[in-house]
């Protein structure tokens, strides 16, 4: 049977988002009534004014440039009542678009600034999670993220972060921030710890940096799952590496068009990913900064890049397969999320006959 491949089919079926950051995905109403409560002077305080400051568009022309607005989110995430609320809301926006799992990613060393502790930070995050599971019926992991562009001693200090909070709501560990000039090896030692501790890696790769920063993600880094990957494409060799042992991609379509790693859209190579047989999944990178959701990434692959039901299908069975769960809670996901495709899809069915019938 075909099915119509409208936003509204896309928004009720279950998803994934396994690659979302909280400072890039925190409501801009919220950023100022922060800065009010804390007597943060932003570069505007007008909604529509600070929008443009922080949300990209096509005219965004680098990775930096993309990374511009953080500095002004991060301004009002330097408390726990801020953090805790950017966590609970993302947790909220997420579960109204029918996203059953989410893992959010952030770096505890951003929201120093005003003394908080690490611990402090990493709990308020949690909290504000976990009352979002509660609320909302969405689960929720999370990731902290080591730095490309600070001392490799400071991502040490962040996996052991990652470990102490392991099993109490932290799910993995991450390098984030600016690949050019900062290779992934360099934090080796924090990632080997990690790894020591079984805790799950996933790493941004192949996103402004070429396949070279993908190998050193999985040969120096031991990563489980590459952030992006997007020039992975240039090396057949490497993409058959990362083919043969099923390590997923975290595509981030929108936000790939904003940084430039793809010159627009349809040059994105999702599409080949998926019909070489990648394990591909689809997810927001950040949902403010990108003006985006889970279902808009979706729509931009269908309308763009022709993806159809059944792909669109198998990549979001994708995002469960390779979520940073235990094997028998991915697998009663898994089966729950296929459930409820039979009931869209006998419902799609009976809409139809009824729509012929009445011909």
């Amino acid at each position: 049977m075909k099915i119509k491949m409208t936003k509204e089919l896309i928004h009720r079926l279950p998803k994934t988002d396994l690659h979302v950051h909280l400072d890039g995905s925190v409501r801009i109403p919220t950023i100022i009534d922060l800065a009010k409560e804390q007597g943060i002077k932003l570069p505007s305080m007008d909604a529509e004014e600070l929008h443009k400051l922080i949300v990209c568009g096509e005219h965004t022309k680098s990775l930096d440039d993309y990374l511009r607005g953080f500095h002004i989110v991060n301004e009002v995430l330097q408390n726990k009542e801020g953090l805790r609320r950017a966590a609970y809301e993302l947790a909220e926006d997420a579960a109204k678009e029918n996203i059953r799992y989410m893992e959010v990613r952030y770096s505890p060393i951003l929201h120093t600034n005003k003394g908080l502790k690490l611990t402090e930070i990493s709990q308020a995050v949690i909290d504000g999670l976990s009352k979002g599971e509660r609320d909302f019926g969405i689960k929720c992991g999370v990731i902290i993220c080591g730095i490309r562009n600070m001392d490799p001693n400071t991502s040490l200090k962040l996996a052991e972060l990652a470990i102490a909070f392991k099993n109490k709501g932290v799910i993995g560990f991450d390098l984030a921030g600016g690949e050019y000039n900062y290779p992934a090896k360099d934090h080796k030692e924090a990632f080997d710890l990690a790894l020591r501790n079984n805790l799950n890696i996933t790493i941004h790769a192949g996103e402004a940096y070429g396949p070279e920063s993908i190998h050193q993600a999985i040969h120096y880094c031991g990563t489980h799952r590459i952030g992006h990957g997007t020039r992975l494409v240039e090396d057949g060799d490497l993409l058959n590496y990362v083919n043969d042992h099923r390590i997923p991609l975290e595509i981030c379509i929108k936000s790939n068009f904003h940084t430039k790693a793809v010159k627009d859209i349809q040059s994105h190579p999702i599409d080949f990913y998926i019909d070489y047989g990648l394990r591909v999944t689809i997810n927001t990178d950040n949902r403010t900064i990108s003006d985006t959701t889970v279902t808009d990434e979706y729509m931009l692959a269908i309308n763009e890049l022709g993806l159809d039901y059944g792909t669109v299908k198998n990549v979001i069975l994708n995002g469960f397969k390779s979520a940073f769960l235990p094997y028998k809670e991915r697998v009663r996901l898994i089966n729950q999320t296929l459930n409820e495709f039979d009931e869209i899809e006998e419902a799609e069915l009976k809409t139809k006959l009824k729509m012929k019938e009445s011909l």
